[in-house]
């Protein structure tokens, strides 16, 4: 007698069927943090410099950036819903504090990712989210389109270690002739440009869209496209909860795959149809891609009907249509030429 003639044997097979889906389904417990975030209601959120296309409270006092729509990305995993978010600035370059006493579930722009901040703190970076680095800017009257071109000139710059550095090796190495015109904060070094201190500034490239979007004709300004040094930034959450790293890791990932599978949150419901594997493990209709993380099989399509994919938050919050025109450069889809990477959603 075999297995499939054995008295009840087929009824315990289809009982197995039935349940073998269910268990595939089974969320992973929630672990310290997603635990706390949960019973709270909310996520909270937050950056440790305000700055604008990354996060400025706007006129309706309602915050708004880069950094805060990826915040809003994690809330739309965890609870389906964007709004369930409190969004907080924190003072100077590096607050480590915030995560480790749990005031703080993530810090999604910090200071550039270090070993050293990666490893003395309590907090560990969770993934590359924007890639920067040194830059200048001059008016666009001076007719200089490239870094090499810059020579005998007054350069506004921070007097601070690593970036002061690139900009002499920079110098020496290209044989450019310059005074240097030195400043301790951001806010010094838009100021002094503006009033003509100097004929080009020097800083993160990132400082320098926020100095040009608060002038009052950002057009009469360019930011040239070489990079001298480099830095990364990405979110950043407390050591020690591997479950609350891989859903914001995951978070990250889902924003890129998205961009470069195509769904967007204008198409993402007409995909929904899509016979594509990709497409319908993004959106979570085939496989359990999110229970694994604690989180429902949906949470994906709901990140992006929340806040779009990778794209669509770099657009919103440095295209044309801000005033910034920034070009995404290293922040492009690596089949664009760019640095922005992620491993695919597959089981």
């Amino acid at each position: 007698m075999n297995i499939l003639t054995r008295p009840g044997a087929f009824v315990l097979l289809l009982l197995a069927a039935m349940i073998a889906p269910a268990f595939a389904q089974t969320s992973a417990p929630d672990g310290p943090t997603l635990a706390a975030v949960r019973a709270r209601g909310h996520l909270i959120c937050a950056t440790s410099d305000p700055l604008p296309g990354f996060a400025q409270l706007g006129s309706e006092g309602r915050w708004n950036g880069f950094d805060v729509d990826f915040c809003r990305a994690v809330a739309a995993a965890i609870f389906g819903d964007p709004s369930k978010l409190e969004f907080k600035p924190l003072s100077g370059d590096a607050r480590f504090a915030e995560l480790q006493t749990g005031e703080v579930d993530l810090v999604a722009r910090n200071a550039s990712w270090t070993i050293r901040r990666d490893t003395s703190y309590g907090a560990s970076y969770v993934a590359p989210l924007f890639y920067d680095g040194l830059a200048f800017m001059v008016p666009q009257s001076l007719g200089v389109v490239s870094a090499y071109q810059l020579d005998n000139l007054r350069v506004c710059a921070l007097d601070e270690g690593d970036e002061l550095t690139s900009l002499q090796e920079f110098a020496f190495v290209n044989q450019a002739n310059y005074t240097e015109v030195l400043y301790e904060d951001r806010e010094d070094l838009s100021v002094a440009y503006q009033r003509g201190l100097c004929d080009a500034v020097s800083a993160p490239a990132s400082w320098l869209n926020a100095i040009r979007r608060g002038m009052s004709d950002p057009g009469t300004q360019r930011i040239l496209p070489e990079r001298i040094s480099k830095s990364v930034f990405g979110p950043v959450v407390r050591a020690g909860d591997p479950q609350w790293f891989k859903i914001v890791q995951w978070t990250v990932f889902a924003l890129i795959d998205a961009e470069e599978a195509g769904v967007t949150s204008l198409n993402i419901d007409s995909l929904k149809a899509a016979k594509t594997h990709r497409i319908r493990r993004l959106l979570g209709l085939e496989g359990s891609f999110g229970p694994p993380l604690g989180l429902v099989s949906g949470f994906v399509p709901n990140i992006i009907a929340a806040v779009g994919n990778y794209g669509e938050i770099f657009d919103r919050n440095f295209g044309p249509d801000t005033g910034a025109g920034v070009a995404r450069g290293q922040n492009s889809l690596w089949s664009n030429g760019g640095l922005i990477y992620a491993p695919n959603v597959e089981e």
